[in-house]
């Protein structure tokens, strides 16, 4: 049986929270989904700091402003960052500056699942997403937002 429909198999009748303690390290290990770095990037800033922060990465430190467009509703501003993209993005909703990375992953659902194995905090209601990304939010141990998205290759 091929290690997707294994994967499957396996969260339907355990339950995806239950999964790794059925299976053997071998087969687990197998059935990891590939997770690999994204292209974004993203300082989300609070409104009394972006100004300087935009002026830091673009004055001081001279980066090259990107033309990007986001879904978001909020106000960011993009730079080249090697081969990634670094969003700033003005948010009132914090107090305090937050970095958040895009995973890239080649199965968004045997992703989920594995990560919800591993008890991996999902975290959707922290940002919305369109309705036809295929993608979720969660955080690591130390509260780092991770936006899990499908590989678009």
């Amino acid at each position: 049986m091929h290690s997707d429909a294994k994967k499957h198999r396996f969260a339907l009748l355990f339950g995806a929270g239950d999964l790794r303690r059925y299976v053997s390290e071998e087969l687990w290990n197998n059935m990891k989904p590939i997770f690999k770095p994204g292209k974004n990037i993203a300082i989300k800033v609070p409104p009394h700091e972006y100004e300087q922060t935009v002026a830091f990465y673009k004055d001081v430190l001279g980066l090259i402003l990107k033309e990007a467009s986001s879904p978001d509703n909020f106000e960011s501003v993009t730079f080249e960052f090697g081969d990634k993209n670094l969003w700033i993005d003005k948010n009132s909703g914090i107090s305090q500056a937050e970095i958040w990375i895009e995973i890239e992953t080649d199965n968004i659902k045997e992703a989920e699942a594995y990560l919800k194995a591993m008890n991996c905090a999902k975290r959707d209601e922290i940002e919305p997403l369109p309705d036809d990304f295929k993608g979720f939010w969660i955080s690591s141990p130390s509260n780092i937002i991770h936006l899990v998205s499908q590989n678009p290759t």
